[in-house]
């Protein structure tokens, strides 16, 4: 299992377009990926999921990923998440 913690600086949060495209990054990994946020945990791999953890701007996240290719997941999820979030 791999993992980060990041805070969301986008200052709309994780709104309907980012959300889109953090699934459409995760769909193709095998791994396990989740989002948490305090109490909630979300399928990274699921728009609805995404949308009801209600990430605002200045929210901290722990992204997880578990599964066999988590390594690339991690990084290259970390690395969208910067650019875009």
């Amino acid at each position: 299992m791999k993992e980060f913690t990041y805070t969301v600086t986008d200052p709309a949060g994780i709104h309907a377009r980012p959300a889109g495209l953090l699934v459409k990054q995760a769909q193709p990994y095998a791994s396990e990926v989740s989002i948490e946020k305090e109490d909630k945990t979300a399928n990274a791999k699921s728009m609805l999921s995404v949308m009801g953890l209600g990430a605002k701007n200045g929210d901290t996240v722990k992204v997880v990923a578990e599964g066999a290719d988590e390594d690339n997941a991690i990084a290259e999820l970390e690395a969208f998440f910067k650019e875009n979030l």
